[in-house]
């Protein structure tokens, strides 16, 4: 099924570099993601023929709708782009507005890109041009900050060049993930353009998706932090609320290191990133906490206290410091059981709230 096809009322698992790593998507898409995307990948190191670039577009086979996301800010280098991960079998190809991460920013790249619409259409128009069947999609944010909210003006410079969907992250830059997420102007540009649009921003549960969905009149929306803090969110979306057992959850963590060792490789190297990649991941599985016993619902804006646990396992899982984290990934790894009694013991902080994680995409 085509992008454009698969849009009506999904839940797509949204753009993050590092989140979007290829185990990851596979372990999306077996709990239910209809469509998926990568992790940001560099138009100019693609066109360097760099081999870790190359990593971020390859698509799983069981991947039914996958894009591929791009940064860069010259059209050329886009349209050059876009027509590769065509040709290597994306289902829709996404410019990046939106990464607000300094490093990137300073090279006019993600959100920096977005405060030049002119220069945002060329790019579009380019891609438009080069690409043979597949649509061109952007993401972006509200703008660059509370003062520059030129989101209306960016999706419309995107749509009149060509651009086939939108993606909009209901925050600015500078905002990152400290404030809610602004789905009144996710709204504003759904009914401002012909488009599809796709909204962003704080879904966690069921209810929340289906919210954002009327207020907005998206055609879908897309999760980031939701998707990397349950992976089962696609599977609720369809299902409803499930509340999930710490065992549950430990499965679903030890398959995701199953398809993680096939991806890098079970050897001493590959053994090395499946262990990053899974303690990082551990700094959002740990935030997940069920519905309240008064039927209220946790935010994405505040963690839990970690007191919410109901079993010593599901206490093991909300800890929050990397000595737990590196544990629990040893014991994945080894194919040994996640016993909370032989854990290390958890130190005063652990019991605290926090920092945010940031992503970008």
């Amino acid at each position: 099924m085509s992008f454009l096809e698969s849009l009506p009322g999904s839940v797509i698992l949204g753009p993050m570099a590092k989140g979007c790593n290829l185990p990851y998507r596979r372990l999306s898409v077996e709990l239910g993601a209809r469509v998926t995307c990568s992790e940001m990948a560099l138009a100019r190191r693609l066109k360097q023929n760099r081999r870790p670039e190359y990593a971020l577009i390859r698509r799983a086979p069981e991947e039914p709708c996958f894009g591929v996301q791009l940064a860069g800010n010259k059209p050329e280098e886009m349209a050059w782009a876009a027509a590769l991960v065509e040709e290597r079998g994306a289902s829709f190809v996404d410019v990046n507005l939106g990464c607000p991460i300094d490093y990137f920013t300073s090279k006019g790249l993600g959100a920096a890109l977005a405060r030049q619409p002119k220069r945002v259409a060329k790019i579009v128009e380019a891609m438009k041009l080069a690409v043979k069947a597949i649509p061109v999609t952007v993401k972006f944010r509200l703008g660059w900050n509370d003062d520059q909210r030129n989101y209306l003006e960016v999706a419309r410079a995107a749509v009149d060049a060509g651009a086939g969907a939108l993606f909009v992250h209901g925050r600015t830059r500078d905002a990152r993930y400290r404030f809610a997420a602004d789905w009144d102007a996710i709204g504003e540009v759904a009914r401002a353009v012909s488009v599809p649009v796709i909204g962003n921003g704080d879904l966690l549960f069921p209810h929340e998706m289906e919210a954002a969905r009327a207020r907005s009149h998206c055609a879908a929306v897309a999760v980031a932090r939701g998707a990397l803090i349950k992976p089962w969110i696609f599977g609720e979306a369809t299902s409803g609320y499930r509340d999930i057992s710490a065992d549950e959850r430990v499965a679903i963590y030890r398959r995701y290191v199953a398809l993680a060792l096939e991806h890098w490789g079970d050897h001493d190297r590959g053994r090395g990133q499946v262990a990053e990649f899974t303690r990082w991941h551990f700094g959002f599985w740990c935030r997940y906490a069920p519905r309240r016993p008064d039927g209220s619902w946790p935010g994405m804006q505040e963690r839990e206290d970690v007191r919410f646990a109901r079993t010593p396992l599901e206490q093991l899982l909300a800890r929050q410091d990397q000595a737990a984290h590196a544990w629990i990934t040893e014991r994945l790894l080894a194919g040994e059981d996640v016993d909370p009694a032989a854990a290390p013991p958890p130190s005063e902080e652990d019991t605290q709230p926090g920092s945010e994680i940031e992503v970008s995409g």
